[in-house]
């Protein structure tokens, strides 16, 4: 059996033409308007209350809609947004450095390797400018300089300072403003929370997404919840590699189930790389923790120049002796060059024998430059508590020795696909921040998670998920509905089954075997031959997964291995997907690097002439190849080009 079929092509139809410039203030005078009466007898599901899926349900509440709001979490300000650091970008041009919204749009497609849409990208730089005046309004505390004026910095792939940020907790503080605007409509009545519950199954009535199966996990209650329309803001998949930057109860479940349900899975082995991170300690270890970009404007990366210096202390090594890579080969952006491409370079001198630190994987990230050139306490003013961070968790102190880093799993710029409104290919269901693919093509921009995320739930899902409820009125929905029964007999079959195995390994031995197999065969560096066996594992792996796993307890109360149980068993299935994905895309761009495809230099090398689209997967049943649907990418404004940091 072949390893996947090609359907019919898929386009965005809702996206404008014309003058690039202007789609999105024409696309929100075209789009139909729900008059305030009618907003207050409807009603909106958001699931998940990160930047993305608070600022919604907020914006939403504010709208006048009835919102019910979800999480797992014990409250809505502990979704994962709350774990950034280094800043969000905005096109504000404050330091009078030739920013623009032109150039941040530019950037993020050339900084996305070419596999982005337009249209989305430049909506996404025009909103950006807004975010900055809503944070400031809710009293989100950015940095400021001297005189009292937001203060911004330095991000990789651009060479100009349009980052704002609140020293490096930019993200906490986002969250916070967004949660009050949240907690406010709460107390309105506008929003219902609902936290400590999970999304486990989509509800589809007549073709449309009209609600969800979520489980209590205090109780065990499943219960079915119904909607007019259905928002996923659940973030990302990286959980997938076992060791990331994300939390531990980030997954991919509730886009999942949704794609189970006909929503198209986009570019799913386009992941995030992240160069500064610190390096894992041994197998013991379960998550991994990210050290802000941000740190790459003072700090400078190096490795010693002979493998034989390697076990020295980095004091031992002098200047001459150290090899400063990325500002070697990358002469015009330095240690600024955008992710994908520093997490290659550090991967490479670490191969050549040059790595530091246990097993040789990692890097120096050294701040005595900045620190003699700018003092002690204006590098503490900046990243002070990354700094504390670091200390806590190595040992070492950061403003005497340099940083040790190596990159990880941080973010991932595949999801499902959604058109320019942000709806899925089922109507009714809209998918906004990282859980859909949208904005960051093959690599994300440094400070652009945080942008997208407040885009998509501030400013653009509040002006294009009117246009659907417009179509309505819907019929009413509720417990007893077919549909609504098949979905949560499905839930519970499901959770009977992981109970019922009673086998001999665990959920997370299982889980860390798969993460294994990812980052070696789906990793960094990914070839024809390593993926097809990783796909052979994941296969075998998944039937042992059914087979042996042991879920202890019962579904009846608070039972965490069977939350973990039902996210892994998911995360094999996506598994097999970004693998399939990887291995059907015979190019390398931005974070997919195929080693059969790349430049005399070891650069990545695309093929515009047959990769040049989204690949779109459709499920088509267990057990069954998934289907291909490719949307073609055109370029008007900013030209395919090979990219060039040097």
């Amino acid at each position: 059996m072949s390893l996947y079929t090609e359907g019919e092509p898929i386009r965005d139809t809702k996206a404008p033409d014309g003058p690039i410039e202007t789609r999105w203030e024409r696309r929100r005078f075209s789009a139909k308007l729900v008059n305030p009466a009618n907003k207050r007898k409807m009603t909106v599901i958001v699931v998940g209350t990160g930047l993305a899926g608070g600022s919604a349900a907020a914006t939403l509440g504010e709208l006048g809609y009835h919102v019910k709001s979800y999480c797992y979490q014990d409250s809505p300000r502990r979704a994962h947004s709350i774990a950034a650091q280094g800043g969000i970008n905005a096109a504000k041009n404050y330091r009078n450095d030739g920013d623009s919204v032109y150039r941040l749009f530019y950037d993020t497609v050339k900084g996305g390797d070419f596999r982005a849409r337009e249209s989305n990208v430049h909506r996404l730089a025009e909103v950006s400018v807004n975010i900055i005046d809503q944070a400031v309004a809710q009293g989100v505390p950015f940095a400021r300089e001297y005189g009292g004026l937001l203060d911004t910095r330095s991000f990789g792939g651009t060479q100009v300072s349009r980052t704002f940020y609140a020293r490096g907790q930019t993200g906490q503080q986002l969250l916070l403003g967004a949660y009050q605007a949240l907690e406010r409509q709460i107390a309105a009545g506008n929003v219902e929370m609902n936290a400590r519950h999970e999304m486990l199954e989509l509800i589809i009535v007549d073709g449309r997404a009209r609600g969800i199966v979520v489980r209590d996990l205090v109780t065990g209650e499943i219960t079915t919840e119904f909607a007019d329309a259905v928002v996923l803001a659940s973030g990302g998949y990286g959980n997938v590699f076992f060791l990331s930057t994300n939390a531990k109860g980030c997954n991919v479940t509730a886009t999942w189930r949704a794609h189970r349900k006909g929503a198209l899975f986009a570019n799913p082995c386009y992941t995030q790389i992240h160069p500064t991170c610190i390096p894992q300690s041994g197998d013991h270890q379960s998550k991994l923790t990210l050290m802000s970009e941000s740190l790459r404007n003072d700090g400078r990366v190096w490795v010693p120049k002979r493998a034989e210096d390697c076990g020295k202390p980095a004091a031992d090594i002098p200047e001459d002796d150290r090899d400063y890579y990325l500002e070697r080969i990358y002469p015009a952006f330095g240690n600024l060059v955008p992710r994908d491409i520093a997490s290659r370079a550090a991967k490479n001198v670490c191969d050549e024998g040059r790595g530091v630190g246990p097993g040789g994987l990692g890097v120096y990230l050294d701040f005595a430059d900045a620190i003699k050139r700018l003092g002690r306490p204006a590098v503490e003013a900046k990243y002070g508590n990354l700094f504390e961070m670091y200390e806590r968790i190595t040992g070492e102190d950061p403003y005497q020795v340099p940083m040790r880093i190596y990159p990880a799993v941080h973010y991932t710029m595949g999801g499902l696909w959604v058109d320019y409104d942000l709806q899925s290919t089922i109507p009714g269901l809209f998918v906004i921040g990282e859980a859909n693919f949208s904005d960051h093509g093959a690599n994300r921009l440094g400070a652009s998670a945080l942008m997208q995320g407040l885009a998509d739930g501030y400013f653009v899902l509040p002006n294009t998920i009117g246009d659907y409820l417009a179509t309505g009125s819907f019929e009413k929905v509720d417990a007893g509905h077919p549909a609504a029964i098949e979905a949560r007999q499905q839930v519970e079959g499901r959770i009977a089954k992981l109970l019922s195995i009673k086998g001999d390994r665990t959920v997370d031995s299982f889980h860390r075997e798969l993460g294994h197999i990812m980052w070696e065969y789906c990793g960094m560096e990914r070839t024809e031959a390593g993926l097809t066996k990783a796909i052979e594992l994941i296969r075998n792996l998944r039937d042992e997964f059914w087979q042996r796993v042991r879920v202890l307890g019962d579904g009846e109360g608070l039972n965490q291995a069977l939350e973990r149980a039902g996210r892994v068993a998911d995360f094999f299935e996506l598994a097999e997907l970004m693998c399939i994905d990887a291995l059907h895309r015979e190019e390398s761009c931005g974070g997919h690097f195929r080693a059969e495809s790349q430049t005399p230099d070891g650069e990545a090398q695309r093929d515009d002439e047959r990769f040049s689209y989204v690949a779109a997967w459709e499920y088509a049943g267990t057990g069954e190849p998934p289907v291909l649907r490719k949307e073609d990418l055109n370029f008007e404004y900013v030209h395919p080009s090979q990219r060039s940091y040097k």
